[in-house]
């Protein structure tokens, strides 16, 4: 405990010396996530030496753990009292790579996101190392929230660019005792008009996906729960299930291999495909949706918006450029706000500066 208290203050002086030195930072785990937002060859600074659980009240339902702990040693700890993350992290690093830090700073969350709350649900509380070289604690312990923003789930998402996590506060919920997965044979509008309609009945589902003219729900409940969900639902199970919703989770599906661009489309569940070409794959229950195409961004760009939702640059070569859009521009207004926060967080602009949006 000691050691990483060290590691923390070792942490702030680098932040303070390149604050002295105008030199920007690039925050770094196991880099396992290196691939997503705009490029970054800042100075390197580095959080994965500041590991560990630092406290765990499995009847709370609560895990503290520092930035640079392992997701896999999180949840097999959690595992041991028949608990879990109920955002159900992606991994994205071979050999179990990734960091707690990282998946809260890019706001990732599994196929269980619409069904158990997304990553920003769970966050109860952090600790940060700030721009300006401070410590800071926000969520129920230490310090109130201030401007009306819950400062410690602002931090999801935020890729590093307002502060350094150090300590990140979740709450956890039990493992399900059962899980099952039925199958369907349909088309893409079909099968958006099926994800909906069964969202809105009282079915223990906790994830949805369609690919390649198949439907797969899977439901977590009782035995006796699942037995009658999937006499309801019909279709055909689908045995050892456990491997298709890793592989959708971690971009081990087929899907998902080859060098193709990758979009990460957000729309409101039930908006019919957009007439975009090229390969889909929709999870969420229709509200996140991916998409390889060799459309150009600025058409990709405007035919979502028409669709009330935005698309993100997941991965690709032919926008990493220093003027490349990797995420879906903000208005005016939204711009502003972002930078009054960058602004508040890190004057100086050192931290992950460009990760997000070129501006800062």
């Amino acid at each position: 405990m000691a050691a990483n208290a060290d590691i923390s203050s070792v942490l702030q002086e680098k932040v303070l010396d390149a604050i002295a030195q105008h030199i920007p930072m690039r925050i770094v785990g196991r880099n396992t996530k290196a691939f997503y937002g705009r490029a970054d060859v800042s100075e390197p600074l580095s959080v994965a030496g500041h590991c560990g659980v630092i406290s765990y009240e499995p009847t709370e339902l609560v895990i503290t753990a520092r930035a640079g702990s392992s997701l896999a040693e999180i949840e097999a700890l959690l595992a041991t009292q028949g608990q879990m993350l109920p955002f159900e992290p992606p991994y994205f690093g071979a050999q179990a790579e990734d960091t707690l830090g990282g998946t809260i700073a890019c706001g990732f969350s599994g196929p269980r996101r619409p069904y158990a709350g997304s990553v920003r649900d769970v966050v109860l509380g952090v600790k940060v190392l700030t721009g300006k070289g401070e410590i800071l604690k926000f969520g129920g312990q230490v310090m109130k929230n201030v401007a009306g923003f819950d400062v410690s789930r602002l931090m999801v998402g935020a890729l590093g660019t307002l502060g350094v996590l150090l300590e990140i506060s979740l709450k956890v919920l039990p493992k399900a005792e059962s899980e099952k997965t039925q199958v369907f044979s349909c088309d893409v509008q079909e099968a958006i008009r099926r994800m909906n309609a069964w969202a809105g009945q009282s079915l223990p589902l906790s994830a949805a996906m369609f690919a390649d003219g198949q439907l797969y729900i899977r439901l977590s409940g009782s035995h006796a729960g699942l037995s009658e969900a999937c006499r309801n639902l019909g279709g055909e199970s689908l045995a050892e299930s456990d491997a298709l919703w890793s592989s959708v989770r971690d971009h081990a599906h087929v899907f998902f291999q080859g060098d193709s661009s990758l979009w990460r489309i957000s729309v409101p569940p039930a908006t019919p495909l957009i007439d975009i070409s090229g390969s889909w794959l929709i999870e969420w229950g229709g509200a996140q949706r991916w998409l390889k195409t060799s459309m150009a961004s600025e058409a990709v760009r405007e035919r979502v918006a028409a669709a009330k939702g935005h698309a993100t640059l997941f991965r690709g070569s032919g926008l990493q450029g220093p003027q490349g859009q990797i995420f879906h521009p903000l208005s005016p207004a939204l711009m502003a706000l972002h930078q009054r926060l960058k602004a508040e967080f890190d004057p100086h602009g050192i931290l992950n500066r460009g990760r997000m949006y070129a501006d800062w």
